[in-house]
């Protein structure tokens, strides 16, 4: 790492996380060490530089990791928005899987929309669930989103994240 860089760890929700490529591209751009946790074994970029951390299959178990483990200044990247908040609380910056910061400003509208749409479902006044697919301009939206959200840390000018 570059000896004017923070302490910055990349914590990655991997489970069903799509830009784990991504991440890794500006992790290594930037010499941050990531950490993948995951329910099971998954490829990894070989080097010291990437971390997987396997945690026992269950609900909860890889976000209880994430959020034990995560600092201030460390970036998070979850599309659980329960995740997002206590890492927030931890004072961890983090990015959802489409390049959205989640941020103490908009985490209890995130919180509240997933728990209105669970809810109809629930119900059954809505049908499906999930995200719309994943494709190249999230990827790309994400990338940009992700480089940002470094070159702040290593600014250290993240009041936006915040």
């Amino acid at each position: 790492m570059t000896g004017d860089a923070p302490n910055t760890v990349v914590y990655v929700d991997a489970d069903a996380c799509p830009v784990k490529s991504e991440i890794y591209r500006v992790a290594r751009r930037y010499e941050l060490p990531v950490v993948v946790v995951s329910n099971s074994w998954m490829r990894i970029p070989p080097g010291s530089w990437v971390t997987l951390r396997v945690v026992e299959k269950g609900e909860g178990v890889a976000d209880d990791w994430i959020a034990e483990a995560v600092g201030r200044d460390d970036i998070v990247v979850t599309g659980d928005i329960p995740l997002a908040r206590r890492c927030i609380e931890a004072g961890a910056l983090v990015m959802g899987l489409r390049g959205r910061p989640f941020t103490a400003e908009n985490i209890c509208a995130a919180v509240a929309t997933r728990d209105l749409m669970s809810g109809l479902r629930d119900l059954g006044i809505m049908e499906g669930g999930g995200p719309p697919p994943f494709g190249k301009k999230d990827r790309s939206r994400f990338l940009e989103a992700m480089d940002e959200m470094v070159n702040a840390v290593l600014a250290g000018r993240t009041d936006r994240y915040r």
